[in-house]
């Protein structure tokens, strides 16, 4: 069967909408995992302790922190800055406060600027690797543990960086199962306006 030049014009036209669509999908997570591999795009390492070595040159790390748009709570960094040595395990703390009159759950992200930094930035725990759930009126401390791994000062690139920003934004997130239970299955504002679109 001979198909018409329209017929397989639109069938072309169809089979690049498809594969692009598919490689927009597939880009995602390849972005996602080519950023933790390779610290680009400010994403951080992680390690269970501190590091072996601490050197007698410093860096300045700055505290940043942004709300998405929907997001209820007050946050921001107790401390603004810190010097500490390279290697040096820090400790900083965010500040959370939910001014609203239910439990509201959120989710932070992070980046790392400048981007050349980003692997070398490593986390031993931090409040962003899980979800976090704020009752009415609470204000909490939350910390990070971290440490910039000496081997920035042999990177190409990362040796010349002298203050790296940490910058965290926090996102409303559907309440977990156990505590929209204790709610009475009230969900999010954000799913409920999801619900109505």
């Amino acid at each position: 069967m001979k198909l018409e030049p329209t017929t397989k014009t639109a069938l072309g036209a169809v089979a690049v909408i498809l594969f692009m669509g598919s490689m927009a999908w597939a880009a995602v997570p390849f972005y996602s995992w080519f950023c933790r591999v390779t610290g680009f795009g400010g994403v951080t390492s992680t390690a269970e302790a501190g590091s072996d070595t601490v050197l007698d040159e410093t860096i300045t790390v700055r505290f940043d922190s942004n709300l998405d748009r929907d997001m209820p709570w007050e946050f921001r960094p107790k401390v603004r800055e810190m010097e500490l040595k390279i290697g040096e395990t820090g400790l900083a703390f965010y500040e959370a406060y939910n001014p609203t009159d239910h439990p509201v759950a959120g989710q932070a992200t992070y980046n790392v600027a400048p981007y050349e930094a980003g692997g070398f930035f490593t986390k031993i725990d931090c409040f962003c690797f899980t979800e976090q759930v704020l009752q009415p009126g609470e204000r909490v401390d939350m910390p990070v543990t971290f440490y910039v791994d000496p081997e920035i000062t042999t990177d190409r690139d990362a040796k010349f960086v002298k203050h790296i920003t940490l910058s965290y934004t926090f996102y409303e997130i559907d309440l977990p199962q156990e505590q929209a239970s204790l709610t009475g299955g009230a969900e999010s504002p954000a799913a409920a306006a999801t619900d109505i679109n």
